[in-house]
């Protein structure tokens, strides 16, 4: 039993990432940074590579840091279940400026498309409401994009959307993998030096 979507994942990301203005974007590895690179490169992305689990926690701590900005995660239902736990602290932590999106397909994609815990029916949407999010949405349709970009943009409270995307394995967009001057370049985009 596959639980995935029909949503062209490339189409919604680069929706999301319109007009994104001083946007914060933070994108779990493999497919989520291909997306996010496929939408154009941009000082704001913050590419993670090899730290699966990571990508929601450290949109946290970059909405904690950086209270004025949004910040989006956008990541992948394989990688999402890395950070299970994540959801619980980021729940009670509540950061208005922070707005997950996790791009479900159902599978596993880096790993030859194996049924993830998705694809066998838990639902990311029913776990973020037990947690408390405030608010939770699930995207079957791509008109249903346009008012999370808008909700992402006006930093009206924590919020987590599940997208279901197609279970489809589309060509690399390779971001740049220099973890350094990725960090730097975002760093600077910010207004500090370089660490």
């Amino acid at each position: 039993m596959t639980m995935s979507g029909n949503l062209d994942r490339r189409a919604v990301v680069a929706d999301l990432l319109r007009d994104r203005g001083g946007l914060m974007v933070v994108s779990g590895l493999g497919s989520p940074s291909y997306d996010v690179m496929a939408a154009g490169d941009h000082d704001l992305n913050y590419y993670l590579w090899a730290a699966m689990g990571s990508a929601m926690t450290v949109g946290l701590g970059l909405a904690t840091a950086q209270p004025t900005r949004p910040v989006v995660v956008i990541t992948g239902d394989g990688e999402a279940l890395m950070g299970f736990g994540a959801l619980a602290t980021i729940a009670l932590r509540r950061p208005p400026n922070l707005s997950l999106v996790i791009l479900d397909n159902g599978h596993f994609g880096e790993t030859g498309m194996q049924p993830s815990h998705t694809g066998q029916g838990i639902e990311f949407t029913r776990v973020a409401e037990a947690c408390g999010f405030p608010t939770v949405d699930l995207v079957t349709e791509r008109q249903g994009v346009e008012p999370l970009r808008r909700r992402i943009h006006a930093m009206a409270g924590l919020n987590l959307a599940v997208v279901k995307i197609a279970a489809e394995n589309l060509p690399r967009a390779l971001p740049p993998r220099d973890a350094v001057h990725v960090k730097n370049r975002f760093r600077q985009a910010l207004g500090f030096s370089p660490a």
